[in-house]
């Protein structure tokens, strides 16, 4: 397993910690070993669920305890998930959510299901390379975000989550139809200036999508009246045309007004959890990040700002609020697990699954 750095500190490398192992002694045999807690690899089992798909399961989580019981265990889980102790941790939100994170995740003892992450292709036209990165989110610590690209859009979708947003969320939306002019840096300090800049976007935004649907469901009367009297024939190609001209016009349109830099600073009153952010950033644009309330009730999109710095870091300025993610991409070549191919993995998973069966 790959954690995310100790939070804040989003541009360190990932950290690499073994669940379960698995031995081929001959073509007829092998064996697992589950390899959480800390009393060294014992006795586990791998199952084929489905394509894409297998669990694991520890056959001695006793083996998981500490002579200290729970707590010894929390404070053990502490330092190494969070690399602080909890005397350290004076928010008492924080607190909650922390324990809330580690009674959620020791109760399975190892016994997980995995499934296959397919990256995000890769097109000259995205803004930058698609993939994974490592994002702020408060007091829940970092989580994993994949950015992706969607003609006009660009999302990020969580790859862990937490007890407000679960993995598989899609936790920010990208206009990039919709960069956004900051002020200069003195105003810029001034929340109420960025938050007045967003909700005029936010608004035209509105106004667009009411205009597109009006125009759709008039294409729609339009075309059950041509219907009812006489096909019309289209001219070849036209459609085509037309949407070609459409995207490369908004293409366009971002790359042309993107500066080489701009100086940034976060407003006044807007909170980090890394004060180290970079003071120059690219381009912006208006989007949406999804906020809900513990396990995931009321969840609603909001108002927000991306920030791309360069190649390797963004950010998100939540305006409802009031608080700034630094994203940063992953760079790790996952050498260290020394993994097989997709292929010899699968065909080992196939061996195991027959010996049990």
């Amino acid at each position: 397993m790959y954690l995310p750095p100790h939070d804040p500190h989003v541009d360190d490398p990932m950290r690499f910690k073994p669940l379960f192992r698995i031995h081929l002694m001959e073509r007829k045999s092998a064996t697992v070993e589950c390899m959480y807690g800390h009393k060294g690899p014992h006795n586990g089992h791998i199952q084929i669920v489905k394509k894409d798909e297998f669990s694991t399961k520890c056959n001695q989580t006793d083996h998981h305890r500490m002579s200290g019981g729970r707590q010894e265990e929390f404070r053990t889980w502490l330092r190494e998930e969070w690399g602080r102790t909890l005397e350290d941790i004076f928010h008492e939100h924080m607190q909650e959510l922390i324990l809330m994170k580690f009674i959620y995740t020791s109760q399975y003892d190892n016994c997980l299901t995995y499934r296959r992450i397919y990256l995000p292709p890769s097109s000259p036209d995205d803004l930058i390379k698609p993939g994974l990165f490592k994002g702020t989110y408060g007091s829940h610590g970092l989580e994993i975000v994949m950015l992706s690209f969607h003609g006009r859009k660009a999302k990020g979708t969580k790859i862990t989550g937490d007890p407000n947003i679960p993995a598989g969320q899609q936790t920010v939306e990208i206009d990039l139809a919709h960069p956004l002019q900051l002020p200069d840096i003195e105003n810029l300090r001034d929340f109420s200036e960025l938050s007045r800049i967003v909700l005029e976007v936010q608004e035209q935004v509105r106004r667009e999508e009411q205009e597109q649907e009006q125009e759709h469901r008039q294409e729609e009367e339009d075309c059950s009246q041509q219907a009812a009297s006489q096909p019309a024939a289209k001219p070849l190609g036209g459609e085509g045309a037309e949407g070609e001209e459409t995207a490369a016009g908004a293409e366009g349109t971002t790359q042309d007004k993107a500066p080489a830099s701009q100086p940034f600073v976060l407003p006044m009153g807007v909170i980090s959890r890394n004060e180290d952010y970079p003071r120059t950033c690219r381009i912006c644009f208006y989007g949406t990040g999804l906020i809900a309330g513990h396990g995931f009730t009321s969840p609603e999109r909001t108002p927000g700002v991306f920030v791309l710095f360069d190649d390797d870091r963004f950010g998100f300025i939540w305006l409802e609020l009031k608080s700034f993610s630094l994203y940063s991409r992953i760079k790790v070549s996952f050498q260290n697990a020394q993994a097989p191919s997709r292929e010899a993995f699968d065909e080992m998973l196939k061996n195991i699954q027959s010996l049990a069966t």
